[in-house]
């Protein structure tokens, strides 16, 4: 894919800006078919794909929680792990307002305002992932080790066994 085709999502230039090598991964969007949908459809275990979730906590401050695509956020984990009374998914329209993104277009890079990233720690131990590249229907494939020097986020074990 050459680079006149790449989207240029904030998210593309977030990584290019830090210099992060990223491979990208169009791919059919499928309304409601989530980190399933992209593993089908480019043959990588849904373990790798990384889902970004916009939530907030009891006082409505907005954060960002990096989950495996097979695997769902124990809200009373992330709230303990946080120090927070309680967390809750943010409403669509909140989320993008958040964010900057469309729901199901969301990534983590060159989100609308900085919002603390908190990723679930065992993803951080895969050889790569793929994770939203700022559209529907766009993926970019890169290192942990990257997401780490770009995001700076905070390791955290909240997935529900």
């Amino acid at each position: 894919m050459g680079h006149d085709t790449t989207p240029m999502t904030a998210a593309v230039r977030a990584l290019r800006q830090a210099g992060a090598a990223f491979t990208e991964h169009p791919y059919t969007y499928v309304e409601h078919g989530g980190t399933a949908a992209f593993a089908a459809q480019a043959g990588v275990d849904e373990h790798a794909v990384v889902k970004t979730l916009i939530m907030e906590d009891d006082a409505g401050r907005p954060l960002v929680v990096l989950m495996h695509g097979d695997r769902e956020v124990s809200t009373k984990e992330l709230a303990r792990a946080i120090g927070a009374k309680s967390v809750r998914p943010c409403a669509p329209a909140t989320a993008e307002r958040h964010s900057g993104y469309q729901v199901g277009g969301t990534s983590p890079f060159g989100l609308r305002k900085p919002l603390p990233v908190y990723v679930e720690a065992t993803i951080l131990d895969l050889e790569r992932i793929y994770i939203n590249g700022g559209k529907r229907g766009f993926i970019v494939g890169l290192a942990p080790q990257d997401l780490v020097r770009v995001l700076e986020p905070t390791p955290v074990k909240v997935a529900i066994p």
